[in-house]
């Protein structure tokens, strides 16, 4: 298999779930340094094209044929907690360990918050938790495979 191809293999995984990024990163046997690269790449084309994107998806997708049977539901609830008592960077910060990558902009884009102001948040944090996830995988690549 290609570099490349291994690389676009990482970057993809990445966009959906955090922790893909490190692990597909070391069944491909790519340094430490290219995994947390990898993943912040990753993370951060998620985060861009759905927070440019969150908008129209708010609008045609979710309104049109998500409609909620339930109102109030423990996720709606938590969700809510963690926006009021934390904003935007309390979502950026549990968005690669809980929301994913692709729920962190979705929920910042629902709570009003524009791309602009999204994307800084979502870098810091991909930024930050790729070495701690990176290390995590790469330190336990014995137990693991």
């Amino acid at each position: 298999m290609s570099i490349w191809l291994k690389y676009l293999t990482v970057i993809a995984g990445s966009m959906f779930k955090f922790l893909f990024g490190p692990l597909f990163s070391l069944a491909y046997k790519l340094s430490f340094l290219e995994s947390c690269i990898l993943t912040v790449i990753g993370m951060m084309l998620s985060a861009i094209i759905l927070s440019l994107l969150g908008e129209q998806i708010k609008k045609h997708i979710f309104n049109k044929y998500f409609k909620p049977k339930r109102l109030f539901t423990k996720r709606r609830r938590r969700t809510v907690r963690i926006w009021r008592k934390y904003g935007l960077a309390g979502v950026a910060f549990l968005t690669p360990v809980i929301f994913m990558p692709v729920g962190g902009p979705l929920i910042a884009t629902y709570y009003g918050e524009t791309w602009r102001r999204i994307v800084p948040y979502m870098f810091v944090s991909a930024v930050f938790w790729s070495p701690i996830t990176t290390g995590w995988v790469y330190f336990l690549k014995d137990v693991l495979f």
